[in-house]
């Protein structure tokens, strides 16, 4: 079985959207949250989606996934104050619906530019490695600095790569981990950051191009601008 997991727990302090969580900001009259539920959705390999969203707005999502007929939503729990948290929430709750060696694939909800094929390679990969780490390469160079003023190195472009997600696991894997995390007090930046801290062999599985995350008011301007290009790319074949 396959699960995707998507936390959405944040409240977008960034966005600066007093109104509403960066997740909810509509495009075309629908919340970002939904462009990337579809892309889940509508996936044949998918067999569950579990939600982790703000508890205040768990009512508010329920509306939404009525209204467009999600049929694959099995959990909607609260998030944590932390994406670390949420994650560990989310896969707390997957323990009534998941199996040791069932695949997860944890995703931001305010990544909504994904596609079909990353989600197909990220559960091919989990099926062959065991674990699948969407990345995409810099195209701009990398400064390493320990102090924050001095440059201690300047790492060959070629070899450095940013992490996105989905990142994908054995659920069994990845649930122990975050318990351990969780026991011993450690809040990881993502899951690959975490399996990285206790050793874990991570493989990766390259992004689409615009893979992008929207945190900031220029991210909606530009997923509007993406969404809107290929819209227009598959209705007028250009």
């Amino acid at each position: 079985m396959v699960t995707a997991l998507i936390f959405a727990g944040g409240t977008g302090q960034r966005m600066n959207a007093s109104a509403k969580p960066k997740q909810f900001l509509e495009l075309h009259g629908k919340p970002i949250i939904l462009y990337t539920l579809e892309h889940f959705e509508g996936h044949p390999e998918i067999d569950n989606i579990v939600v982790v969203c703000l508890e205040s707005w768990i009512a508010e999502l329920k509306l939404w996934l009525k209204r467009y007929d999600f049929r694959k939503i099995t959990r909607i729990v609260a998030g944590g104050p932390t994406g670390h948290e949420s994650i560990y929430n989310g896969l707390k709750a997957m323990e009534a619906i998941c199996q040791s060696e069932d695949i997860v694939l944890i995703h931001d909800g305010v990544r909504p530019l994904i596609n079909k094929e990353l989600i197909t390679t990220n559960i091919a990969k989990v099926k062959e490695c065991g674990t699948a780490i969407t990345v995409e390469p810099v195209i701009e160079s990398v400064i390493y600095s320990e102090q924050g003023d001095l440059i201690n190195s300047v790492p060959e472009r070629g070899r450095m790569y940013v992490a996105k997600a989905p990142q994908s696991f054995r659920y069994g894997v990845i649930w122990k981990l975050h318990q351990k995390a969780h026991k011993d007090g450690i809040v990881a930046v993502d899951s690959a950051h975490l399996c990285n801290m206790y050793g874990m062999e991570l493989h990766m599985a390259i992004s689409p191009p615009n893979n992008m995350k929207i945190t900031a008011p220029a991210d909606y301007y530009i997923f509007r601008a993406l969404y809107e290009a290929k819209e227009n790319q598959q209705i007028l074949g250009i």
